[in-house]
């Protein structure tokens, strides 16, 4: 890449799966999956307001794209420009070729989809006006609120011999203009997100009509550059590499991890761009010079018709909200069935396993018990690993509680959870001047597992409360994820999970467990172990069943074992939200497998394996991702399901969203993701099928949300 500007002719892009049928790109599956969220954002079922969410969402899921994986890209080709990628054989430079190809195809989606969006929100009287749709009143009131309002908060500079090219923060809009004088044509560059501005200025005649900021700066840059004559204009954003090695940051063990941490933050913002993106038509001798004092490339170079940042629809949607209509039916969390409402937790987990699915149950139950915990007198001590937490948590304040009455409170802190690190600071500071005992987690290894510990002395025994999540302890996000819980007093899962926060108490792994599975060192090996125990019954002859939901599989390993299931008769059904590295329903090597992704009004975020028949299978909810770095370079942790009643209610879970025909989409075999069809689902019941011949439609998301209140869920 460098700052050499792409020649005009056409590059052949390499071709990449026609050795490897097996494997899909990681970056690619990812790609297809953000094309599965826009997909949101046009289906005419889902209320207007919510699907302009979604075209936000994919707006940013996709700018986090590029400063992270296309950030680490770029740096990987700097290295090495031979390095291949073990699933499909491409090179860095090759990878960024196919997803500069297929970000701009996107993006030309995201700008379809947006024009549709908007002349859907013209029916609903809300809509965003040019200079063109205004009348002359509100031209002369939008002229004297910029002069009189933006203007003297402005920032502009004109870049010349004197003035050099200046730093172009990450993600946020500038107006840039081409400057032509007596002697020679410059460059204008104006800020326009100082933090300060509203984004969306109402125009006083008509109510609901807006002009973006930045529209009105642009329009009126001839003001802002009096002396110059504008020969071309427009709204340029960049994105910046953001993905930074912080283990190899930190190498003085004398450096308080903190306050590099915070440092580390600051330089992320100053990485190099990988993308810019403009909104007008610009004169090449501008993309030129932006290229150059960029160092980009014209293929790192994309032209949006719709706004260059998104975030501004939640604006929109606040002037809809007395129409119900246009958003989703509000869903109440309901505390679990086994829940009792006076009676302490501990006891309620005393008498057996609970567990919690959210979001369709509340988190209550469990903060409820952090409570309880932090003024029961038998209680010694919490210990619990902290990963994403709210702005606002519950779950923290209650362990400051504990911790001012007197209970140890142990708590490891994830500095290094991407994008929420300052939060996390904060939080530690606040935990460790309340006097908690603070663990930053390992050398080279984020602590990734979703843990909570509570000791207690009783009739002179040490006992154990244990609950082991698939999500963060973030309040926010329980009403919006699905992930599952499970509380439990099992003596040995609590003595496995107190053993797990010595060795981390210590910087130190587990090396071995007989209950729980603990990555990065015993959780990889168990999987492959259960699968192998399929492959020999299936080639004995019996029935033999893989199952998995989860958010990605790029692990080579894990995905080689799966294809080894299913060329030994191994039935392999797999949920996976967002990336997967395998193809199914490949002749001779995958045709046992199925593949499907559900996208939704939720964010799919539970982690479940499931090996074997229900006769005898072996269940665990889990922390992580069929991923390398899930299962060799974090903690996490996977807990086995023992209850009955609590397997009988995932294995149903698993069902149901199996039969998912609304928002679930099959990857086929060539790679690409379609709708299901009730022709496309295995094993419906008698019953089952004679609903689908009714024309059932099943939306997994709604269905739970429907029976939340039932401790067992059956179609």
């Amino acid at each position: 890449m460098g700052g050499n500007i792409a020649k005009n002719k056409k590059e052949e892009i390499p071709k990449y799966r026609e050795k490897t049928p097996c494997y899909e790109n990681r970056e690619l599956s990812w790609l297809k999956f953000n094309e599965r969220v826009l997909d949101e954002a046009n289906d005419k079922d889902v209320p207007l307001c919510e699907r302009l969410s979604f075209a936000s969402i994919f707006q940013s899921n996709l700018d986090e794209f590029f400063m992270v994986r296309v950030g680490s890209l770029h740096d990987q080709m700097l290295f090495s420009e031979t390095k291949r990628e073990s699933k499909t054989n491409m090179t860095a430079g090759e990878q960024l070729s196919h997803i500069f190809k297929a970000a701009r195809d996107l993006t030309r989606k995201k700008d379809h989809t947006y024009r549709h969006l908007m002349d859907e929100l013209k029916e609903y009287g809300v809509e965003l006006l040019n200079f063109s749709d205004i009348e002359y009143d509100d031209a002369v009131y939008l002229e004297n609120y910029f002069k009189e309002q933006i203007m003297p908060i402005l920032s502009p500079q004109v870049v010349g011999k004197k003035q050099p090219f200046p730093f172009i923060k990450n993600k946020e809009i500038y107006a840039v203009a081409l400057l032509g004088s007596k002697s020679n044509e410059k460059v204008g560059l104006v800020p326009c997100s100082n933090g300060i501005l509203k984004r969306l200025i109402s125009i006083p005649s008509e109510r609901n009509k807006y002009m973006l900021v930045e529209e009105l700066i642009l329009h009126f840059m001839p003001i802002i550059f009096e002396k110059y004559q504008i020969k071309s204009k427009s709204l340029i954003r960049i994105i910046r590499n953001a993905d930074i090695d912080v283990d190899e940051a930190v190498d003085d063990e004398d450096t308080d991890y903190r306050d590099m941490m915070e440092k580390l933050i600051r330089q992320r913002k100053k990485l190099c761009p990988v993308k810019m993106e403009y909104s007008r038509v610009l004169d090449e001798k501008i993309i030129h010079n932006l290229c150059k004092e960029l160092n980009l490339n014209h293929e790192q170079i994309y032209y949006s018709e719709s706004p260059l940042e998104l975030s501004f629809v939640f604006g929109l949607q606040d002037a809809l909200r007395n129409n119900k209509n246009l958003f989703y039916e509000r869903h109440i969390q309901k505390n679990p069935s086994w829940y009792v409402s006076g009676k302490p937790v501990i006891s309620q987990v005393e008498e057996a396993d609970r567990f919690i699915s959210y979001p369709y149950e509340s988190m209550q139950p469990f903060i409820r018990m952090l409570q309880e915990a932090g003024e029961d007198e038998k209680v010694v001590s919490i210990k619990m690993t902290l990963y994403r937490v709210a702005k606002n948590s519950q779950i923290v304040e209650s362990l400051i509680s504990a911790a001012e009455n007197g209970k140890e409170v142990v708590v490891l802190v994830e500095l290094r959870a991407r994008f929420d690190e300052e939060n996390n600071i904060e939080w530690s500071r606040r935990l460790e001047d309340a006097g908690c005992r603070i663990i930053y987690g390992l050398d080279y290894t984020k602590v990734h597992s979703k843990l909570c510990l509570i000791t207690y002395r009783e009739e002179g025994q040490i006992k154990y409360v244990t609950q082991i999540g698939t999500g963060n302890y973030n309040e926010k996000t329980s009403k919006l994820y699905t992930d599952l819980s499970i509380i439990t007093a099992n003596k040995q899962i609590g003595m496995e999970a107190a053993y797990v926060f010595t060795r981390l108490c210590m910087g130190e792994f587990v090396d071995e467990t007989n209950y729980l599975l603990v990555a990065p060192k015993c959780m990889k090996s168990k999987i492959l172990n259960y699968m192998d125990k399929e492959i020999e019954i299936a080639r004995a002859g019996g029935k033999a069943y893989v199952g998995a939901k989860i958010n990605s599989l790029t692990d080579k390993e894990i995905i080689d074992k799966l294809i080894e299931c299913s060329r030994a008769g191994v039935r392999v059904e797999m949920i996976v939200r967002g990336i997967c590295c395998l193809i199914p329903g490949v002749k001779g090597h995958t045709e046992n497998i199925s593949v499907i992704s559900i996208v939704g009004r939720y964010l799919e975020h539970s982690r479940v394996y499931i090996f074997g028949t229900p006769d005898r299978d072996n269940i665990y909810i889990s922390s992580a991702d069929f991923m390398t770095r899930n299962m060799e370079r974090r903690v996490e942790i996977a807990a086995p399901i023992y209850d009955d009643s609590i397997k009988t209610r995932i294995r149903n879970m698993f069902h149901i969203m199996e039969c998912d025909t609304v928002k679930a989409r099959q990857l086929c075999s060539d790679g690409n993701y379609v709708h299901r069809t009730i022709a496309d689902i295995k094993d419906f019941t008698d019953e089952e099928w004679e609903q689908a011949s009714e024309g059932l439609r099943i939306n997994s998301q709604e269905y739970f949300a429907a029976r939340s209140n039932l401790s067992l869920i059956h179609i």
